[in-house]
């Protein structure tokens, strides 16, 4: 694989990773109160989260057939968990942004290298 490849590649799916979150969570800022109850839920419905996962799962396995997991993984979970936590630290007055920031860092690393690398050995099973 060329370095130029890999540098498109990988400048195409850190933008598909950041229209990502805008698409499913970027738009939604406002906060459900239930009145009966008075707990609070938000920002995201499940619907969005599971619209988001599902879709980041697909770039990471595209992203794993066609580049080096090597490059998938820190390029989707830099641009994802930049993504959130800029919006997150700009509407958050108590600080535990940062918290949030660091488990989606976790979570995305982790679910995009396990795409990522099965999405690579498919296509090493199924050409090699």
């Amino acid at each position: 694989m060329t370095r130029k490849r890999t540098a498109l590649g990988g400048l195409m799916l850190a933008a598909a990773t950041f229209g990502t979150w805008w698409a499913w969570l970027g738009w939604d800022t406002g906060y459900t109160v239930d009145p009966e109850t008075g707990a609070t839920t938000g920002p995201y419905a499940a619907w969005q989260v599971a619209g988001c996962v599902l879709t980041l799962a697909l770039l990471a396995a595209v992203g794993g057939w066609l580049l080096d997991p090597w490059v998938v993984v820190p390029v989707m979970t830099v641009a994802f968990t930049v993504a959130w936590a800029a919006h997150a630290a700009s509407t958050d007055d108590t600080g535990l942004w940062a918290v949030g920031a660091v488990l989606v860092l976790v979570g995305t690393a982790a679910g995009t290298a396990v795409v990522s690398v099965g999405a690579r050995l498919l296509r090493r099973r199924r050409t090699g």
